[in-house]
């Protein structure tokens, strides 16, 4: 197949970087679009974000439209004349004339094993879920929300203690290969088109800060996929009495009697805290509120905390 096919690419965060350094390297990437900057970090001052730094690095076309509604890029569309269109991340459901104008239509690389997890959060949902296995999914795109025919899919397992953020790197890498194989496919004429079951779908809404607050009413496993499937943000968090303390990191604990968020054990391990199952979980690394993260057990040793008391006392 031809090393030139014209792609454009629409995508703007970190999940999306992977598969535009693969395309680059193996076709002509003729424009990358991507979300109009927005304020972050410190200063809240407007910053490009990954793929449009890499865009301009190497030389490769940026446009960033409000919208696409009445037909607005059509003539924008008509001066890149793209034979195919990539999607990964890009955060916008695209209208008909975007997705009928390549010859080999749009594609985009999600990050579930669709019909599941249709939506925004599919990695972070994953892991709330307490899923054992993931996946990326290459779909031909519709005007509906990631309901698309299913062109290709690769699996992987979830680590019993991987957060959302180390998730979101393997399966973008897991999606730039998956997608460069598929894409060889299309031209070639190999690639099938499955229809997804719709009875089967779900939905993964966007992650909320409120999404944090921990519940020990819930049970061991409850917690600790609420820890990292929200790590590295929004973070868990336990709304103490005194103040909101953060949670990067907990282990499975023990059987125990004692009654939900009732604090059982101080270690070198870190802080053990019963939950509803009637198990618990140690708090392994915490952090308060503007302060630096630090291992429990030092937190511990800075705050009045003993067995048998509430977490929530704190």
């Amino acid at each position: 197949m031809s090393d030139r096919l014209k792609i454009a690419f629409m995508g703007t965060p970190d999940f999306a970087l992977p598969s535009l350094e693969r395309l680059k390297t193996l076709y002509d990437v003729c424009a990358v679009f991507c979300q109009p900057d927005k304020a972050s970090g410190r200063g809240n001052k407007i910053m490009p974000g990954p793929v449009k730094n890499f865009a301009l690095q190497n030389g490769i076309r940026v446009c960033q439209p409000d919208t696409f509604k009445n037909y607005c890029c059509k003539d924008l569309l008509a001066s890149i004349d793209p034979e195919l269109i990539v999607v990964a991340a890009y955060g916008r459901i695209l209208p008909e004339y975007v997705l009928n104008y390549p010859k080999y239509g749009c594609i985009n690389v999600h990050g579930s094993l669709l019909p599941k997890y249709r939506g925004a959060s599919p990695i972070q949902s994953a892991i709330l879920n307490g899923d054992t296995q993931t996946g990326v999914t290459i779909m031909k795109m519709a005007e509906g929300l990631d309901s698309g025919d299913i062109i290709s899919q690769a699996s992987t397992d979830i680590g019993l203690y991987e957060t959302a953020g180390q998730l979101f790197d393997r399966l973008s890498i897991l999606g730039a290969q998956c997608l460069v194989d598929t894409i060889e496919d299309i031209v070639n004429g190999r690639a099938v088109y499955t229809p997804q079951n719709d009875t089967e779908s779900s939905y993964a809404s966007m992650i909320t800060k409120q999404m944090g607050e921990i519940n020990f009413n819930n049970t061991a496993m409850q917690v600790k996929c609420q820890v990292y499937g929200l790590n590295p943000w929004p973070l868990a968090y336990i709304n103490a009495k005194t103040q909101s303390i953060k949670i990067h990191k907990v282990l499975l604990g023990n059987e125990t009697n004692e009654q939900p968020g009732t604090i059982i054990n101080i270690g070198k391990d870190g802080i053990e805290v019963a939950c509803g199952d009637n198990k618990s979980v140690i708090l392994t690394q915490v952090q308060r509120m503007g302060k630096r993260k630090m291992d429990a057990y030092s937190f511990s040793l800075g705050v009045k905390i003993k067995t048998g008391m509430s977490v929530y006392s704190l």
